[in-house]
């Protein structure tokens, strides 16, 4: 038999190269479109080293095998070959496996009790002394589906727009000069679309008032360059991968600043227990959405409202609430364990956004314990023991009121009225616009009022306390009452404008209706007013009582008083300064 020459190292050194150049072309294109994190506490970089080490060693078969395996000694040759070149390769792929299987059990509940229980802490709060009264024309009226319908309706108005851009339907909700507004870039039409419009970028981003359910498209002088629309290096994903490639991030959120410049917030993610446990976020890097560039900060501005993710905060929580006592209790006994809802909505306060979520017990039966309100800049987090019902049996409540139109309801907010804890739910129809509202008492889900404004509402909603002596009587008192105005409110209701006045010192609010009093329309807050029953608008609804005013003295008793007022359907003109 004619021997077979000797492999010359030559050879086989060309072999390796083949083979580590298709491992590292076939690893670079994975890379580009899975945007693994090159950290070593990122599950999916394992992944991705696994399979760079399967293509090598497929590519080293391939190369070598084709070579090797002639005659009656190729087989042993080849697999001796094989075992050489790709000996290392197969130790580091069950190093990975071992790695990634103790690096699992360390990071685990069962051994870090303690650790996952202080992800979140949770300080205990007094909902009536916290959670201010929210103004009408502070109240969001609108879900996120809702707005996203809104938004999307109004890119259709624009005929420059609607064949080349739509709306992305990516929108944040956040509070925007004292507003809670959500807002959303919008998107190339298609993949043609982004190849005739990308050297311009996208032109301009949505507003949705979560208040007045105005939708506003803001054009750009300079379009958004990078966007989770662009398919290749200015996707908004893998701009920050090749900028920052260790860095573990959430998916980033689309925000405005105060100047109503666009920017993408990535919040980083870190984690804290072991080596794949206790998911946090550690500050967040800002990419200019218009420009691309980009920083970290630790310590994000003030301007900045969705830096933890609301489904972070309640997995947190859940791993507080069920192992305060312990992992063992968690299983068995489960004596003090707590948990969230399902669903969460946000509520504006102090020109911060605030994650809100029942906390119920581990039964999961139809009541809560309290709510959880995370300020999700800050993470400050505070539980409010308020025992009720859940969100879904209120919303079930208020949806048996209107049953009749066929109303479906939103998921809940929660306000303070009058120091009651309530859920404020919007009712939507099968448009998804919003009809009519409820509010549902927390602590008895039976309360329920329903109007087609917000102040209506909240009209039969204080009956129904003072029925139900809730609240003082006060609040639909027919002796009158006299003091200097803290708050103004206003609302047109049945074609009447009616203000809404809160006295300092004083809880409850007075209405006041614009063609019974006509002075009500030139009130500043600071004015000493006497207020007086007048009886209810012959016009008006039962609900509603209304009194005359009669203005003791101006905030500023230098200024003269303005001239007469406006007709009564018209909204007050601005305070003077």
């Amino acid at each position: 038999m004619k021997e077979r020459p000797a492999r010359s190292p030559k050879g086989k050194l060309s072999q390796i190269l083949a083979s580590l150049l298709v491992t590292v072309v076939v690893g670079f294109i994975y890379f580009y479109v899975s945007l693994p994190a090159l950290n070593f506490q990122d599950p999916d970089f394992y992944t991705f080293l696994f399979l760079l080490c399967v293509v090598y060693v497929v590519a080293s078969v391939l190369i070598s095998g084709f070579r090797a395996a002639s005659g009656t000694s190729g087989v042993k040759e080849y697999l001796h070959f094989i075992k050489s070149q790709c000996l290392p390769v197969g130790i580091l792929m069950v190093l990975l496996v071992l790695v990634g299987v103790v690096g699992s059990v360390i990071s685990m509940p069962i051994f870090r009790a303690s650790a996952y229980r202080d992800l979140l802490d949770v300080q205990e709060g007094d909902f009536a002394t916290d959670i201010a009264q929210i103004s009408f024309n502070e109240i969001p009226t609108l879900d996120r589906d809702s707005a996203n319908y809104l938004g999307d309706r109004q890119m259709g108005t624009l005929s420059d727009m609607v064949s080349q851009f739509e709306y992305s339907g990516d929108s944040t909700q956040i509070n925007y000069h004292g507003r809670p507004v959500r807002v959303a870039p919008i998107a190339y039409a298609d993949l043609i679309k982004w190849f005739t419009n990308r050297s311009q970028g996208l032109p301009a981003y949505v507003v949705v008032d979560m208040v007045t359910q105005e939708a506003t498209v803001v054009r750009l002088q300079e379009g958004m360059k990078y966007s989770f629309s662009e398919p290749l290096n200015r996707n908004i994903m893998r701009h920050l991968r090749f900028q920052y490639p260790t860095f573990m991030f959430s998916t980033p959120e689309f925000e405005i600043d105060e100047n109503g410049d666009p920017w993408w917030i990535a919040p980083r993610v870190v984690k804290t227990i072991g080596l794949f446990g206790g998911t946090d976020i550690r500050g967040a890097v800002l990419v200019n959405a218009v420009t691309g560039e980009s920083q970290y900060l630790e310590e994000v501005p003030s301007w900045v409202d969705t830096l933890h993710a609301p489904d972070l905060i309640m997995e947190q929580y859940n791993y507080h609430g069920a192992l305060v006592n312990g992992f063992i209790n968690s299983i068995f006994g489960q004596r003090g364990v707590t948990k969230v809802t399902e669903g969460y909505n946000y509520i504006a306060m102090n020109d911060d956004v605030y994650m809100y979520t029942g906390i119920t017990s581990a039964n999961s039966d139809q009541s809560n314990l309290g709510f959880l309100l995370c300020n999700l800049r800050t993470k400050e987090t505070k539980f409010y023991s308020a025992p009720g019902a859940t969100e879904y049996a209120a919303m079930q409540s208020a949806m048996g009121v209107v049953q009749d139109l066929g109303y479906s309801a939103t998921f809940p907010l929660l306000l303070n009225i009058s120091g009651e804890p309530t859920y404020f739910i919007p009712l939507k129809d099968a448009t998804d616009l919003v009809k009519s509202y409820a509010m549902v008492n927390v602590a008895q889900y039976q309360l329920v009022s329903t109007g087609s404004t917000v102040a209506e509402c909240e009209q039969a909603y204080m009956q129904l306390l003072s029925d139900r002596g809730l609240v003082s009587s006060e609040a639909v008192d027919e002796s009158g009452a006299s003091g200097v105005v803290a708050e103004i409110r206003s609302a047109v209701i049945e074609g009447n404008t009616y203000y809404f006045i809160r006295l300092e010192g004083e809880e409850i609010f007075y209405s006041i209706s614009a063609s019974a009093a006509p002075d009500a329309v030139l009130l500043d807050v600071g004015d000493r007013v006497s207020l007086s029953h007048g009886g209810g608008d012959s016009g008006s609804s039962s609900i509603l009582s209304a009194y005359t005013l009669t203005i003791l003295e101006r905030a500023s008793s230098a200024a003269p008083l303005p001239e007469p007022a406006a007709p009564a359907e018209t909204e007050p003109a601005a305070p003077a300064a």
